[in-house]
């Protein structure tokens, strides 16, 4: 199954880090968030990606036009220096495709731009790109194809650490808490889509505003909910904690790292 990701955005809220790099580009740990993405998704199997690019998107072809697996990873030097030889590989099974969908887009157009590169899946993921989880991938898929549905997204609990309010007519307070301690509920920009999208995504729409309004009109619009770990990164505080996570062995996203939980492929 394809996987479609959106990396063109400005990320503005992480700015000034993204004024010299795409926001796919900023590092968790040692690595950029849209690498971390791919090594989930091809740890359930899916390792066929088209990537929407736009802002500073040759950036991230040199990334991967220039990724050096040997300064991350072990490796056998021989033959006088002349030949190496990886000892595991990240990415020599990874099919990636690099599409320029625009600057200034929106995800509606973004997905529009590589339906062709799609075109043949009857099923496809997609995702935000900057957004981690633990998720048992395979229970999100079994929980589409189950619905039947033309889509399916990840609906999580909030990430953000602010207060819900709330109020009596006269402007009293009645209760304040954690926007966690509620039960709202925030769309995780981990999506399951059959090629039918498309034809609700009219030329100059997001993704969300009106396409999915026509999905939930129809009941074709089905919502996952997962209380495991989910996070954004929106802000620079978002990277020091999933950084501070990363560098305490306690980044449950890394399921490839867990070597008490066997692979499912």
């Amino acid at each position: 199954m394809k996987v479609v990701l959106f990396c063109g955005g400005l990320g503005l809220r992480l700015y000034p880090t993204t004024e010299k790099i795409p926001k796919p580009l900023v590092p968790i740990g040692e690595k950029p968030i849209l690498w971390h993405l791919l090594k989930y998704y091809s740890y359930f199997g899916h390792k066929d990606f088209v990537l929407c690019l736009g802002y500073k998107g040759d950036q991230i072809k040199k990334f991967f036009l220039n990724y050096d697996e040997c300064l991350s990873g072990d490796f056998v030097l021989s033959n006088g220096g002349k030949k190496r030889q990886l000892i595991r590989s990240d990415i020599e099974d990874w099919k990636i495709t690099f599409v320029e969908t625009g600057v200034n887009v929106n995800l509606g157009q973004r997905l529009r731009a590589v339906q062709k590169y799609v075109e043949n899946e009857e099923t496809f993921l997609a995702n935000y790109s900057d957004g981690l989880t633990d998720l048992p991938l395979p229970k999100l898929v079994d929980f589409f194809n189950n619905k039947g549905k033309v889509g399916c997204l990840l609906s999580v609990k909030p990430f953000y650490v602010v207060h819900v309010i709330s109020t009596t007519p006269e402007g009293y307070v009645k209760n304040i808490c954690q926007m966690t301690q509620t039960d709202l509920r925030i769309n995780g920009g981990y999506f399951v889509f059959k090629n039918q999208i498309f034809d609700y995504i009219k030329e100059g729409e997001d993704l969300v505003n009106e396409p999915f309004q026509r999905l939930i009109r129809k009941s074709e619009l089905v919502s996952y909910d997962y209380d495991g770990f989910w996070a954004s990164l929106d802000t620079y505080k978002d990277k020091q904690r999933l950084d501070d996570m990363v560098s305490k062995n306690e980044a449950s996203w890394q399921m490839w790292k867990n070597k008490s939980q066997l692979s499912p492929v």
